[in-house]
């Protein structure tokens, strides 16, 4: 079972002027994805455990989500791919309480909240997972993630060195941060909210 099926969607985002749809990403977003992708940064691939740029292994994310196996989300504005997000967790592993959350958005989109809202809607998602943390990857030049991140409450755990290369072969240092779901989840219950938050 997809997991964003226990919240409604679509669910309607106001920034500024503009109104972005979110929903669940699907196989039939195959097109969209390759051209939110293809326009991205290479910086930006290095979000994700795997390249993007591959057909392959977007093919393997769509039938992962497809299966249920990821839990993902698109961000549309009239129409276009501007956003999309993933929660990858194993239930077979040691882990299995912890998810990590991966957030891409289109660079026209940067600075407007979009990836702000993006990271709070896959909280919801996370705690009607039953996860209790959420972890999130990045090269340690994305400052201004980090701070998003970090504003919302994500603190660095570690940092590997030279842990990822580019198409080029350059090193890059990268961050691991997290998040205690858990806690949001009492925060939560404590005043009342954890309800309303499954339910809308």
């Amino acid at each position: 079972m997809n997991h964003a099926e226990s919240r409604r969607y679509p669910r309607s985002l106001a920034l500024g002027e503009a109104t972005v749809q979110i929903e669940p990403l699907t196989p039939a977003d195959a097109g969209a994805l390759d051209a939110f992708v293809q326009a991205l940064p290479v910086q930006d691939l290095l979000f994700v455990r795997r390249d993007l740029s591959h057909p392959k292994v977007r093919e393997s994310w769509l039938a992962a989500v497809a299966s249920g196996e990821i839990t993902s989300l698109a961000a549309r504005c009239n129409g276009e791919l501007v956003g999309c997000t993933a929660i990858v967790s194993d239930p077979l592993s040691w882990s299995r309480h912890v998810g990590e959350l991966r957030v891409l958005v289109a660079p026209a989109w940067r600075g407007r909240g979009l990836g702000r809202a993006l990271i709070q809607e896959n909280f919801a998602l996370a705690l009607g997972q039953g996860l209790a943390k959420l972890c999130v990857t990045m090269t340690v030049d994305q400052r201004a993630a980090i701070a998003v991140f970090e504003e919302l409450g994500f603190r660095a755990e570690a940092v590997l060195r030279s842990h990822v290369k580019d198409r080029d072969g350059q090193a890059f240092d990268l961050a691991i941060l997290s998040h205690d779901v858990a806690e949001v989840q009492g925060r939560l219950e404590l005043y009342g909210v954890s309800q309303a938050l499954q339910t809308s």
